[in-house]
């Protein structure tokens, strides 16, 4: 049977097997202990708070630490038993009952997520390899970019020191039924023999102007309202492997209509991110996604005097009295605000912001590997399929999270996949199963021992001639049908909803204080108005976490009054950390080194047409 224990978090684990006297010598801070997780519930809770937070979703969680150290007091809870809520990371059993919920109709969960879907597989419903806490699913995944603002206040506010992280450095592209490796470093570029000499000088010229891009609206600002594609074919000369490439795997974009400046944005956050910490662009953090952040934001915000309390629900809100009432009959008084995830606030609401965009996801468990798309060391990788790169003619790109055993989300010898699209309607399930069965396809290609050496498979004519009779394993081949199938452990279908269109992060107006409250809403007395409950938004479709602490900022802000001292806190426990790879890594970006002495050899490789063996990298 599947056990629903909890999985504990990476800071429960090290507190679980460090003893104090060996924390101290290796430097480790003392875990802070969470209401509801390690420790009971105090006995008295405070009388009045100044903010109370419902919902520890990653936005609300940071916003909770942030407020916290700035001195204000908060009460941050939770309906569920677990932390994260919609950035939840969750057990196979919490994942039944999470679906169950959604589907009832009786919960606000099918207000923001719908068309929930499950399979679980016999052997693992019955068997005794796997349970449930063996598997962290993630309801948002997503990744972290090396120079980003969220990894500058994870840095900053110690909250690093509850998490672990790992590198991810494989981006893959979907194009001609096979996965192309991304070309990402300077050696890469010229050593492609895909690429021609002119080929490879174009692209780097982009790669240069793209970093200063903003400095330059000379060259771009007539494309303000054009496609980014128009860009790079008139004013670059890139081909369109390349133009898929930057666009897709590199901007992490959803259509080739993405308008200049907004992709230029996007593929410089890539390209300034690589080579931070090391030969890398993006970070992930084990044993769970945005689950994992938020609770490492919620354990800063009790160091800083938080309360917290799991297993509790709003009910109302007095506005006059400035009275909050919960599920269990306890009341608190709240000076200043109540902030309310879209999914805690009871179900017969009628002023959530509206959620009018949407993001389909399909997350499936594995009975493989899939090493063979990660990196050296790795344990994670991203696919993109590019419009019109399967067979549901897909109009907007499918993007593929892969996970495996190495990041403890997974059982060994399993993986996670995780795959999203922003299409609407029918279509977008139709889009999720072509890309699964082509992943489903490349995987097997890619891991199978049907083929004891690369000559083992060749290609013949309709004349018998070998059209094809050196092979590397790792490349796709359409007439090789392998004669073993994937496992499917799991598989989760789900539609949320957001407010957040694709490429924009939040903006101000969802947050507005709502003037009228309808008489019939549950969250206020009969009859009373206010101004001080403030809906968050729900995630948006970004795979990344750049919308996080924009909305965050954003709440703070119409709180406190300014953003100015957001994390402005002077954290005295220890020094801030230094990142070693083989030494101390300071910042440094590889495409920025040498550019006269590049430009000049470039222009003399395409002039002299010299060899490639006998160009010097």
């Amino acid at each position: 049977m599947l056990n629903a224990e909890r999985r504990p978090s990476v800071a429960e684990r090290r507190s679980s097997f460090l003893s104090g006297s060996l924390q101290n010598s290796m430097n480790i801070p003392v875990v802070p202990h969470l209401a509801g997780i390690e420790d009971p519930l105090p006995e008295t809770t405070p009388d009045k708070v100044d903010v109370l937070i419902a919902g520890t979703g990653m936005v609300e969680s940071v916003l909770a630490a942030a407020l916290a150290w700035q001195g204000s007091s908060v009460l941050h809870i939770d309906k569920n038993d677990y932390y994260g809520d919609t950035s939840a990371t969750l057990t196979i059993d919490q994942i039944s009952n999470w679906v169950n919920e959604v589907n009832s109709g009786t919960s606000s969960l099918s207000v923001c997520y719908t068309n929930a879907k499950l399979y679980i597989s016999k052997s693992l419903r019955h068997s005794n390899t796997y349970v449930s806490r063996d598997f962290g699913i993630d309801l948002s995944p997503k990744i972290l970019f090396a120079k980003s603002d969220l990894l500058s206040i994870l840095v900053k506010s110690r909250v690093h020191q509850y998490l672990e992280f790992q590198s991810l450095s494989n981006f893959h592209t979907y194009e001609n039924d096979s996965f192309e490796k991304l070309t990402n470093t300077k050696q890469e570029i010229f050593t492609d023999q895909n690429l021609s000499l002119m080929s490879k000088r174009n692209l780097m010229r982009f790669i240069k102007f793209v970093l200063v891009w903003d400095e330059q609206p000379e060259i771009w600002q007539q494309y303000a309202e054009k496609p980014i594609s128009d860009f790079l074919v008139e004013k670059f000369k890139l081909e369109n492997n390349q133009l898929y490439e930057l666009i897709f795997s590199i901007g992490l974009c959803y259509n080739l209509d993405v308008k200049t400046p907004n992709a230029l944005q996007r593929i410089r956050r890539y390209l300034t991110s690589f080579d931070v910490y090391g030969p890398f662009p993006v970070l992930y953090s084990k044993f769970g996604g945005p689950g994992e952040l938020s609770q490492g934001f919620c354990r800063s915000a009790a160091v800083a005097g938080s309360t917290y309390k799991l297993n509790s629900q709003l009910l109302s809100f007095n506005p006059t009295t400035k009275e909050a009432v919960f599920k269990d009959g306890s009341k608190i008084k709240v000076e200043e605000r109540v902030i309310v995830s879209p999914t805690q606030a009871p179900l017969d609401s009628k002023n959530i912001p509206k959620q009018e965009y949407e993001v389909h996801r399909l997350t499936c468990i594995v009975e493989k590997s899939c090493s063979e798309w990660f990196g050296e060391g790795e344990s994670a990788a991203v696919v993109v399929f590019p419009p019109n790169s399967l067979k549901s003619n897909n109009r907007t790109v499918v993007q593929a999270f892969i996970v495996g055993s190495g990041t403890e989300s997974c059982a060994k010898g399993t993986c996670i996949w995780y795959l999203s699209t922003v299409e609407t309607g029918p279509r977008a399930e139709l889009d999720l199963d072509a890309a699964l069965e082509a992943l489903e396809r490349s995987i097997i290609r890619e891991s199978s021992t049907d083929l004891e050496n690369e000559n083992d498979l060749i290609q013949l004519g309709p004349n018998g001639q070998t059209i094809i009779n050196s092979v590397k394993l790792g490349q796709s081949f359409k007439e090789y049908i392998p004669r073993e199938k994937v496992q499917f452990l799991l598989k989760l279908y789900y539609t949320q909803f957001t407010s957040t269109p694709p490429f924009d992060v939040v903006t101000p107006s969802v947050f507005e204080f709502s003037k009228e409250w309808p008489k019939d809403s549950s969250l206020l007395v009969p009859g009373a108005s206010d101004n001080n409950i403030v809906y968050t938004s729900m995630p948006c479709a970004e795979i990344s976490y750049d919308d996080v602490i924009t909305a965050a900022k954003v709440l703070y802000e119409k709180i406190v009054g300014s953003d100015d001292d957001f994390f402005d806190v002077d954290f005295e426990d220890e020094d801030i950390p230094t990142y070693q790879n083989n030494g101390d890594v300071q910042y440094q970006n590889t495409f920025e080194e040498d550019d006269e002495e590049d430009e000049a050899r470039d222009m003399d490789i395409v002039e002299n047409e010299e060899p490639m063996g006998e160009m010097e990298i």
